[in-house]
């Protein structure tokens, strides 16, 4: 079912093909057309075009999901003083890499209760364009540094910026990670306006959602003190991806 939207359009393609009698240009509109929505399906990790990504919890209750990628840094002792103060378990989705360089920071992470996952060792800006062996690697490599830092294991996996293809679903399967996404994205990494960033969450939130944040940034930070507060007015309880995973197995 997870193809459901791309058969359909191949079917379209087809039927236009063959009512205008399969001209060249008809072939090549097509032929673009299916790349487009193939290039699509890659970068919009709501669709499970290659990979099915949990993107939300499902359940009517007033509840979401903090998670934050690309961490640890050192902004990430602020986030969890925060967490601590408001009594809120957030999932981590961390870089090896980064754990390597903030090693205490990750164990208090682990130390406080949050749930962690694995964002590969080095999340590379070519990672849609790596090998299946080289995707593999990467996400070993961080499951590793995990272990030894914090003698924990995971099966959660974020895929860095959500991309998606092939190898990268050959990878997920081979290490049998659980691939998570999410349906609320602050796009708190490319635009430094605050109260953007705040109202595009805000407006984003439902029962179950999975919400995108980066504890890489001040302005991050100062973003969740807010959206803390406005969980609160809104009687909005929280949930980690782990526990709800877990709840999930059990029913």
């Amino acid at each position: 079912m997870k193809h459901y939207p791309f058969i359909i359009f191949y079917l379209f393609c087809n039927l236009f093909i063959y009512s205008f009698h399969g001209t060249f240009w008809v072939y090549i509109a097509c032929f673009l057309g299916f790349s487009a929505v193939v290039v699509w399906g890659s970068f919009d990790i709501q669709l499970g075009y290659f990979v099915n990504s949990i993107t939300h919890k499902r359940t009517k209750i007033k509840e979401t999901a903090l998670t934050f990628d690309d961490g640890p840094t050192e902004f990430t002792p602020k986030f969890l003083d925060l967490l601590k103060e408001h009594q809120i378990k957030a999932t981590f989705f961390c870089i090896g890499k980064q754990i390597e360089k903030y090693p205490e920071t990750f164990q208090r992470i682990v130390a406080e209760g949050h749930t962690v996952g694995n964002h590969t060792y080095s999340h590379s800006n070519t990672t849609g364009f790596l090998s299946a062996s080289k995707m593999n690697e990467e996400i070993e490599k961080c499951d590793e540094v995990i272990l030894k830092t914090g003698n924990i294991k995971t099966n959660l996996y974020r895929p860095p910026f959500g991309v998606t293809n092939p190898n990268i679903a050959k990878a997920i399967k081979r290490t049998n990670k659980t691939s998570i996404g999410w349906n609320v994205r602050s796009l708190d990494t490319v635009t430094d306006d605050e109260k953007k960033i705040y109202k595009r969450v805000t407006t984003g939130i439902k029962p179950g959602s999975i919400i995108l944040l980066h504890d890489i940034s001040e302005k991050t930070y100062h973003v969740l003190v807010d959206l803390l507060l406005f969980l609160e007015q809104k009687k909005y309880s929280t949930f980690t991806i782990g526990s709800m995973i877990k709840s999930e197995k059990n029913d």
